[in-house]
């Protein structure tokens, strides 16, 4: 019965009028200095990295400086992530506000005006490319066109293990269109969650962004490019059942919308009893397979059985499905091996309208779901759940 998955720009700038001469070739980081080329002006610019330098390091600084005059515009051009950058001292200088990305060319190029007079100056350089980087290899949720519930946490999922998880999460940004207090998780050391405090708010966007180019990952690894993925919350659907009084209800947005009769698990092993808690649905598939969990066909309890309209809400094998040979004791006595069993038009019916992050809380029995049994996050407290961040 057990099934499951987590599913997972540079701007130009102006034509250089001249370059500067100056220039390292192992990225030592000195500025390249020279005079702007417009009469007797002595104005100087200089750039770090100066033009010319090789190796890089991708979370190093970009840094320009005027001697006289002021800089009017500083643009950075190469492939890779957008660098930014913010100027300082009345406009006699500009930093890059994060980082670079590795093994790219990069072209700066600064304007200054003094004497009523605009000159250009450029530096390239290149970055370190180095020998192993991270990257973000799946984000759930993701899937084009997909609305998800007012529960569903954001699961980043990296393609190796993370050495500095306080300098990675600092890359990683949540906004929705209607903003909630939420924290990350770490789980494991290629995998960090977010939570909201409260659900989110329904029919709403939530955009998340990973300046993840550039940065030191520890190790020597560094990130290989940002990443982004754009969320869609849905209705908010929460659906409440006692196990005990063997119905679930079914709210949107608050208006009831059904009341479900079902057979719960029979209890008469904890493998056999259905889970109490917050739950949040996890997928959804016609048919699924079910099988009993560590029994080869023979020994005693094994069964193998194909339901249909089955929507999942733990990694302990726990759906709600159709189950049309228990009819009979739905809404009355709970005689399934843990699953919810409902009416296969009941079960049409919720399947077609359920949400991946849709919020199910079941009472009754007295084994509590444990949070990190599939996406029972909300289980654990605000406070406990945040205490799980690098940046604590």
């Amino acid at each position: 019965m057990t099934q499951g998955r987590l599913r997972l720009a540079l701007t130009g700038g102006a034509g250089a009028a001249a370059i500067l001469a100056v220039g390292c070739a192992t990225g030592c980081g000195v500025g390249g200095a020279g005079k702007l080329a417009s009469g007797n002006s002595a104005t100087t610019v200089t750039i770090t990295p100066a033009n010319g330098t090789a190796q890089v390091k991708p979370d190093g600084t970009i840094e320009v400086k005027a001697s006289d005059g002021k800089l009017q515009n500083v643009t950075v051009q190469g492939a890779g992530a957008t660098v930014t950058g913010a100027f300082g001292g009345g406009h006699k200088t500009w930093r890059s506000t994060r980082t670079l990305t590795p093994g790219t060319s990069y072209t700066v190029t600064a304007q200054s005006r003094d004497d009523g007079k605009t000159r250009t100056v450029t530096s390239s350089f290149t970055t370190l490319k180095p020998a192993e980087t991270l990257s973000i290899a799946d984000v759930t949720p993701n899937l084009t066109g997909e609305k998800v519930g007012v529960g569903m946490p954001i699961i980043v999922r990296f393609d190796r293990p993370v050495t500095d998880k306080a300098a990675v999460e600092r890359t990683l940004r949540v906004t929705p269109d209607k903003p909630v207090e939420g924290a990350w998780r770490w789980v494991s050391a290629d995998q960090v969650i977010y939570r909201t405090k409260t659900y989110w708010q329904p029919h709403q966007t939530v955009r998340f962004h990973a300046s993840l180019a550039g940065v030191n990952a520890g190790g020597g690894v560094y990130g290989a490019k940002d990443a982004q993925a754009t969320i869609s919350i849905g209705a908010k659907q929460i659906t409440t059942g006692d196990i005990d009084g063997h119905r679930m209800t079914v709210t949107r947005d608050g208006e009831k919308l059904r009341t479900v009769p079902f057979s719960a698990g029979n209890g008469q092993t904890r493998e056999f009893t259905t889970t109490s808690g917050v739950h949040l649905l996890m997928e959804k598939g016609n048919p699924v397979t079910m099988t009993s969990p560590g029994r080869q066909p023979g020994d005693p309890g094994y069964y193998k059985q194909v339901v249909n309209y089955a929507v999942r809400f733990s990694n302990s094998g726990e759906y709600v499905h159709s189950a049309p040979w228990s009819v009979g004791a739905q809404g009355s006595a709970n005689v399934s091996h843990g699953c919810l069993n409902v009416s296969p038009e009941n079960a049409k019916w919720f399947y077609d309208i359920m949400q991946r992050g849709d919020v199910i809380k079941l009472t009754g029995s007295d084994r509590e779901v444990e949070p990190l049994n599939g996406w029972s996050f909300w289980q654990m407290s605000f406070d406990t759940w945040r205490e799980g961040s690098a940046l604590r």
